[in-house]
């Protein structure tokens, strides 16, 4: 049954009226972002709720609403529109970060989105429908946990998995299935991480996009090397490579296209970190900042924290340093958390720096800032 697992994720109770009627996908996911607007509480994120994504999709979701009496007619016109607002805002957000315009995004899901998924369509049109509304959730999910609301991220991204396992989209569920396992390995939940990278990287491994498969590859590669497992983790960084060597410059359509030369290098780079290969994670870190030219802000200032402090672990303060001051210029005006844990990072390593002018000087531009 639907019902009890939807009132355990949601934090809901929904045993009144609605106990008889069948709640599907879109049903959830629209509860999902009516409480969100509402700003009810929502449970922490959880490795037992990223792991139900596993858990087999309704295969009838799509066929079930298509050809029925509905208050509009909808066709290709509206699926065009639902992509081209989650470009819209999803650059918005790559550029200031998820605060900025998460709210909006929400709005849209819970007002526009619904009611041209309750109105009149094919069933062609029905998963195209699904595609694009599962592009839209996964976005909200991502701009949730770069607000730093994990719990409310990953409930968006199991519906996104969802909507995109309904429509039979595999790039977009095995996308959806990589948000899941980068809050699980953020989150300490290792091998539930694992098992979710895993699963993303089977579900991408048939695509014939060479940037897909450099994306999931680079998940299940970060997953292997927070368990452990260096012997896993550089062969799938290996693979990664030569998918994303065969890829084009430009990105696509879809959202694993976007995966860029510069942000493989960035993961490759931190992934190499972790492994210990603290030579050619700086090496991977200049190629995506100099030679692959990350233009996002946001982007952009991420990796300019984590190079300063590969630098700082080699025994190059005064280098790391100057890379953290390029990195508070960089990240003016940009909401995200992952910019404000960049900014807390520094601060503890500052303490064991060696006074100078250069340390007192960024200590103060940091302390300007609170």
């Amino acid at each position: 049954m639907w019902l009890p697992f939807i009132e355990q994720v949601l934090n809901i109770d929904l045993s009144g009226d609605n106990g008889g009627q069948f709640a599907d996908t879109v049903t959830s996911v629209m509860l999902l972002g009516g409480s969100d607007v509402d700003r009810r509480q929502f449970l922490a994120a959880s490795a037992a709720v990223g792991l139900a994504a596993l858990d087999l999709p309704d295969v009838e979701a799509v066929t079930r609403r298509a050809n029925r009496t509905g208050p509009v007619a909808v066709g290709m016109g509206e699926v065009t529109a639902v992509r081209t607002m989650a470009t819209t805002l999803g650059d918005a957000a790559s550029e200031l970060g998820g605060g900025h315009a998460r709210h909006l995004a929400v709005r849209y899901l819970t007002v526009d989105v619904k009611r041209w998924l309750d109105g009149r369509y094919t069933e062609k049109t029905g998963r195209e429908l699904f595609a694009a509304t599962s592009e839209l959730v996964h976005l909200i999910g991502w701009m949730a946990r770069d607000e730093g609301n994990q719990g409310l991220s990953q409930k968006y991204h199991l519906h996104s998995y969802r909507l995109a396992a309904e429509a039979g989209e595999n790039e977009l569920a095995a996308t959806a299935l990589r948000g899941l396992v980068d809050q699980a390995i953020d989150l300490g939940h290792i091998p539930t991480a694992v098992r979710l990278a895993e699963a993303c990287e089977q579900r991408g491994r048939g695509l014939s996009n060479p940037k897909a498969l450099a994306y999931y590859r680079n998940t299940f590669a970060r997953a292997a090397a927070a368990d452990g497992d260096h012997t896993t983790a550089a062969k799938l960084l290996t693979s990664a490579q030569i998918a994303i060597e065969q890829a084009p410059a430009l990105p696509g359509q879809s959202w694993a296209s976007h995966y860029s030369h510069g942000r493989w290098a960035h993961e490759s780079g931190m992934i190499q970190a972790k492994l210990g290969d603290l030579a050619a994670a700086e090496e991977h870190l200049h190629l995506a900042l100099d030679i692959h030219g990350l233009d996002r802000k946001r982007t952009r200032a991420i990796v300019l924290a984590d190079l300063g402090h590969v630098q700082l672990k080699r025994g190059n303060t005064e280098t790391a340093l100057a890379t953290w001051n390029e990195f508070l210029d960089c990240a003016d005006g940009v909401q995200s958390v992952r910019i404000n844990d960049g900014l807390t990072n520094i601060v503890a390593r500052l303490s064991a720096v060696p006074d100078s002018p250069a340390a007192a000087e960024l200590g103060e531009r940091i302390a300007a800032r609170a």
